[in-house]
């Protein structure tokens, strides 16, 4: 935890000393603090994450643009990059680096909710993982995912060169970068080789 964390999370003890936020107090908490990344575990305790390095976010750009063009042109559901927040089932609120979901399941929830946090859990998540990342945090959160329903998820690793996929079934692959990634059944004709793309 860092001393920025703790200061943090004395004034959020402060404020709400008995149950934490409400989802409409940790939403304006959000919108206030848009210099940082905020997210909530399903314990209702407040995760803030500095920015990352530049070549991290070079990465997750050219990685959401290669997930946006295959949308745009099959035009099955809609992408998010990081800066998107879902509320989970279990309380979480967390914005993977990229993600996806089909449009029906968009189009189920309000004008309202997809202006908040989207009570929804992605079809297809990924995570990049930053040279100042600990592995066990991020696996826990795309584990989270995945118990909620999320049917795809990617954790990527530039260190490591190599990707672990996570499926619906409870099975994992590492891949490594030279080797091509499939959407398979859930990303239907969308694939990426992550040695060219992060050249």
């Amino acid at each position: 935890m860092t001393a920025i964390t703790s200061q943090f999370e004395g004034i959020l003890a402060l404020a709400f000393p008995d149950k934490g936020m409400s989802d409409e107090q940790f939403f304006a908490f959000c919108q206030l603090n848009r210099d940082v990344k905020i997210e909530r575990n399903a314990q209702g305790e407040i995760v803030i994450m500095s920015p990352t390095g530049s070549e991290t976010g070079n990465w997750n750009s050219e990685f959401n643009t290669e997930l946006g063009v295959w949308n745009r042109k099959n035009q099955l559901g809609k992408t998010f990059d990081s800066s998107a927040g879902f509320k989970l089932p279990n309380g979480a609120t967390y914005g993977p680096d990229a993600a996806w979901m089909p449009l029906e399941k968009w189009n189920s929830i309000s004008a309202a909710e997809k202006r908040k946090f989207a009570p929804l859990v992605p079809d297809f998540i990924m995570e990049l993982r930053s040279p100042s990342d600990r592995l066990e945090p991020i696996q826990d959160k795309i584990a989270e995912f995945m118990e909620c329903g999320c049917r795809l998820a990617w954790l990527i690793d530039p260190e490591a060169q190599q990707t672990t996929v996570y499926r619906a079934d409870g099975s994992e692959t590492k891949v490594p970068f030279d080797e091509m990634l499939s959407g398979e059944d859930v990303l239907p004709g969308f694939s990426v080789n992550l040695a060219n793309l992060f050249e």
